[in-house]
């Protein structure tokens, strides 16, 4: 694990005044949760090529529109649209032929996003605990994830860990009961940040309780309440991610 290399406290966010009360302390952020694919890295490209070539096998043309369709969903929900489309297979060797052409991909070269590993390495310098919640399966998550600093996230939820993948919000629920484990204490979803770049993404992690952040990629995600919209993380921050937290403590006062 990353040691803490200094000392945060002046980082947090400001005390917050409660009416007719003294100061209080704002809450610290407790965790970060990541999602991976077009979030962490952009593989989207990737799956789009590997459901194409799929496709091609059958005769079928399989369109970016079709594919952006089914952009953050879990991939078991992904292989029956694409056996609805004509693709004469079991969902399992779909699953298993896809995640293949993008481990190869992934392991020429990584796309990772912009800003992705600098305010990664600052949450770990800072000793705050990250974990990867993703709908891809570990034999690609793995493969990311060996490629960060050791001690990177303390563990990672991937789409075979769940009975149901996002949009539900099981994969954050899960991800807060294993952070709970690993700290040896609750965690309260309240002080916990979940990135992610889609619409299905999103709703798992608004639904699970946890501070949403969107940072749109392959698809759009709108504004909508009880979310944050960034543009990128470029230039983004711990404290960043500590406002945000506060910000929703101050709307449950």
């Amino acid at each position: 694990m990353h040691p803490r290399c200094h000392d945060q406290r002046d980082r947090r966010p400001p005390a917050a005044a409660l009416p007719g009360g003294p100061l209080t302390p704002a809450p610290a952020l407790q965790a970060v949760f990541w999602d991976m694919d077009g979030t962490l890295v952009d593989t989207e490209p990737y799956w789009f090529a590997a459901e194409k070539e799929l496709m091609a096998r059958f005769g079928v043309t399989w369109t970016d529109e079709q594919a952006m369709e089914l952009v953050g969903n879990a991939l078991p929900d992904s292989a029956r649209k694409l056996q609805e489309a004509g693709a004469d297979l079991g969902a399992r060797e779909i699953l298993d032929t896809m995640l293949a052409s993008v481990v190869r991909k992934v392991q020429e070269e990584i796309p990772w996003r912009p800003g992705a590993r600098e305010i990664l390495a600052e949450l770990n310098a800072a000793g705050v605990p990250n974990a990867m919640v993703t709908m891809s399966e570990s034999t690609l998550a793995q493969v990311i994830a060996d490629q960060l600093p050791e001690g990177t996230f303390r563990f990672l939820v991937t789409g075979e860990m769940v009975t149901l993948g996002k949009p539900d919000p099981e994969p954050y629920l899960l991800a807060a009961k294993l952070m709970g484990e690993e700290l040896g204490t609750s965690v309260d979803l309240d002080r916990v940040v979940a990135v992610e770049d889609s619409r299905p993404g999103v709703a798992s992690a608004k639904a699970s309780g946890a501070v949403t952040v969107a940072v749109p990629n392959a698809v759009d995600v709108p504004e909508q309440p009880g979310i944050t919209r960034w543009e990128t993380l470029a230039g983004r921050t711990v404290a960043d991610l500590e406002a945000l937290v506060a910000e929703r403590a101050s709307l449950q006062v």
